[in-house]
């Protein structure tokens, strides 16, 4: 037997450090995870292998303290831009897809990472892989080596991989991953689908309105001008040429405008009282806010359920998911939630009491805890709520489709009209002024 002493992290996120007495580095790790810990380093007091001193080096590296003047200052390891460069999501699923398949397979883990290096073209995610393998060869963990590319490889991924790691099932948990990934980006990708159509034809009115107060209207103007002179003209006709006076003479202050609003929202957002009231606002509008607020409750049980599928403790996956929910006052609720099942209560109160999860909801994850299938109640929510983003996105394109078509419509049909009442009108004169010759 051996003395190791280890760094580690417990479900509530705080460092933990001791020594374990195991026969080897692998037993040492199985059993201070058995302990409800995630080692961030491990290595043998005397005696042990190069490997495992230079893991706990590099560790002690980036986390201790450094002395200044009596005080305590944190040193943090910075890594080259390079090494922390962003992975699109659909390449990151692919990734963990063919890692899972690769495992599944039998493969040791260092070797998939190489099949997997030598099929990279995507240059971020091959730095990422040169140094997840060389801190592996160190002595590291899997999920260790992920640490080191937050932007990357995010909490939730890191802390399913160290589930997966300890209880000897990483090819079903990345399995897990990927099919998470894929089922969030193919329910963010309806949503943004359904918004491509809308948001065209909005620029299309946009920009035909602006080209016929600017350009075709000022013509019309000057040709009423030079025929009827200071005769009246129709209410709607002399509507829309003020409409295009405005628009001709204060451009600048139009544009100013509309990027002052930009700048005071985008302020506002990175304020947390202003952020907040936004997200506030989001889950109320009228039509828009249903479809923000089931998407937002599927991927919260989602990323819930598979967490505890994986073996997360529960405590530290409604802290993750807190931190990935994307709205603030969801986030909140979560947070009731974490420091209910803190004290020892049920989840099913705080989220009843939170106002923003459904009864159903509430109702199903009550049972999920009365049966001890929370997990599997979790994703059966999250896959009635995808069905119901699907019908909502779905019922939206609808809607707003043929509203834009009439919007579009009315607008140009406006102006158009507003043009031919005068031209009728100096027909009329022309003929009457023929037939009295």
């Amino acid at each position: 037997m051996a003395t190791f002493q280890y760094i580690a992290m417990d479900a509530q996120g705080k460092e933990q450090r001791g020594t374990v007495d195991a026969a080897d580095r692998a037993q040492a790790i199985a059993a201070v995870r058995s302990a409800g810990l995630f080692p961030s380093a491990i290595g043998e007091v005397k005696g042990g292998s190069a490997a495992a001193p230079a893991a706990k080096k590099q560790a002690k590296k980036a986390t201790a303290p450094a002395k200044k003047g009596g005080k305590d200052i944190k040193i943090n390891l910075k890594l080259p831009s390079f090494l922390t460069g962003r992975v699109k999501p659909k390449d990151l699923t692919t990734f963990t897809r063919q890692l899972a398949t690769l495992v599944n397979a039998g493969l040791p883990l260092m070797r998939c990472i190489e099949v997997l290096k030598k099929q990279n073209q995507i240059p971020a995610m091959g730095a990422c892989l040169n140094g997840i393998s060389e801190n592996i060869a160190g002595g590291g963990t899997f999920s260790e080596a992920l640490t080191a590319y937050p932007k990357i490889f995010d909490n939730l991924y890191v802390n399913m991989v160290k589930a997966g790691e300890a209880g000897g099932v990483l090819e079903v948990v990345l399995n897990r991953l990927a099919e998470f990934a894929e089922k969030a980006q193919k329910i963010k990708n309806k949503v943004k689908g359904a918004m491509i159509y809308p948001s065209v034809v909005l620029l299309a009115a946009i920009g035909i309105t602006a080209f016929l107060l600017t350009t075709v209207i000022p013509k019309f103007k000057q040709v009423f001008s030079d025929i009827l002179g200071d005769a009246s003209l129709p209410a709607v006709t002399e509507f829309v040429m003020g409409v295009s006076d405005f628009v001709q003479h204060n451009g600048l202050q139009i544009a100013v405008g509309v990027g002052a609003l930009i700048v005071i929202y985008k302020v506002i957002g990175h304020t947390k009282g202003g952020a907040y009231a936004l997200d506030v606002m989001r889950l109320k509008i009228p039509v828009t806010g249903t479809l923000v607020k089931r998407t937002a409750i599927s991927q919260v049980t989602r990323t819930l359920g598979t967490l505890l599928a994986s073996g997360v403790p529960i405590l530290q996956a409604l802290q993750i998911v807190r931190d990935t929910a994307g709205n603030r006052v969801i986030a909140n609720a979560l947070q009731t939630v974490h420091d209910a099942v803190k004290e020892g209560e049920s989840m099913t109160d705080p989220l009843a009491a939170s106002g923003v999860f459904p009864p159903m909801v509430v109702s199903m994850v009550q049972v999920g805890e009365e049966t001890g299938a929370l997990a599997d109640m979790l994703t059966r929510i999250a896959n009635t709520y995808d069905d119901e983003v699907d019908n909502a996105v779905a019922g939206l394109t609808a809607a707003i489709e043929p509203a834009l078509i009439i919007f579009l419509a009315v607008v140009v049909g406006t102006i158009v009209i507003a043009m031919f009442l005068p031209m009728i009108k100096i027909i009329s004169s022309v003929s009457g002024a023929g037939a009295g010759m």
